[in-house]
């Protein structure tokens, strides 16, 4: 990386995370930044919605540098992020689940990168699985298969041998923990509010390297993720989000020809594929799921969403649209 030289070596980290009805996951995590060896920065816990709200246990954990921001209803992860974001006053956004655990050098290796490179945006660390402390979820993203919708992570289910120690340039950010500059949202703007849920970090990333940043991956820096506690296991609206947004992120994001090869493999063969297991299984809620997240892509348009990322079709949450 080119060598750039910034005033401030240790500028201001806002540190953003999101409860949803997770207070003492939440608090584990609160515990963890305890160790955190970085000087300078900030924790904001943005609750979104939850039935029980966390700031009075937050506050009797003592935790330092913490400010709790309560939203009356659930934004999303999309729209919690930004949420956190507009009540930051720092250099760099750290986006962090709340279901990990932090190492104590951690920030100090996230904010390197962008001290020796002036294209880097973004900055993710490696991320291990909290259950499986040797075994890798997440060292960089393989490029997008324009023509399935696809990615995945390197190094996904690989046990950590170092097989995946260098410092690189990625094609996608991780959504449970991305370092991001103040010039990425001057120039990108933030999260889609449209996503809600699932995908928008993949949106994020492509208009960020679109927008000349890199995203990179820096193997040196360490989180541990209990992943998908928020969501739970395969469900309905796990279903509904995954199907809508793959649909949408493929329609925001790839060309004419490339999209008319995805629409003939997804209809063709992915979708029919659940469908038909959903209803051997007699699963009704998943396929009202999917009818859904379909109706909803026919009823939106592309262009109703701005580049500074402020959509105006705005994503409800999931109960919201099977009750109404």
């Amino acid at each position: 990386m080119a060598d750039v030289k910034r005033i401030n070596t240790t500028p201001l980290i806002s540190l953003i995370t999101i409860n949803y009805n997770q207070a003492v996951v939440t608090c584990d995590l609160l515990e963890s930044t305890r160790q955190l060896t970085y000087p300078n920065y900030e924790i904001i816990v943005v609750d979104n919605g939850s039935v029980e709200d966390p700031t009075e246990r937050i506050r009797l954990g003592n935790y330092p540098n913490v400010r709790v921001i309560v939203s009356p209803e659930n934004l999303g992860f999309s729209g919690g992020n930004n949420l956190g974001i507009q009540q930051a006053t720092g250099d760099y956004y750290f986006l962090l689940n709340n279901d990990t655990i932090v190492t104590p050098d951690l920030l100090d290796q996230l904010i390197k990168p962008f001290f020796q490179d002036a294209t880097v945006g973004v900055c993710c660390p490696k991320i291990r699985y909290y259950d499986q402390p040797d075994v890798i979820q997440y060292a960089g993203y393989h490029p997008l298969n324009t023509y399935t919708g696809r990615t995945w992570a390197i190094g996904l289910m690989e046990p950590d041998q170092g097989q995946h120690d260098q410092a690189k340039s990625t094609y996608f950010a991780h959504g449970a923990a991305m370092l991001v500059s103040r010039e990425v949202l001057d120039r990108v703007g933030s999260l889609d509010d449209s996503f809600f849920l699932y995908y928008e970090e993949l949106d994020w990333s492509m208009r960020i390297r679109k927008a000349g940043f890199q995203i990179y991956y820096q193997p040196q820096g360490l989180i541990y993720h209990r992943e998908s506690m928020s969501v739970g296991k395969q469900n309905p609206m796990k279903v509904y989000y995954h199907t809508r947004n793959r649909l949408w992120f493929m329609r925001r994001n790839v060309g004419k020809l490339p999209l008319l090869v995805f629409y003939t493999y997804y209809f063709g063969l992915a979708l029919p594929k659940a469908l038909l297991q959903y209803t051997l299984r007699w699963q009704p809620d998943y396929l009202k799921a999917v009818r859904d997240a379909v109706v909803w892509n026919l009823k939106h348009t592309v262009n109703e969403t701005h580049p500074d990322g402020k959509p105006s079709p705005i994503a409800k949450p999931f109960d919201a649209m099977v009750t109404n």
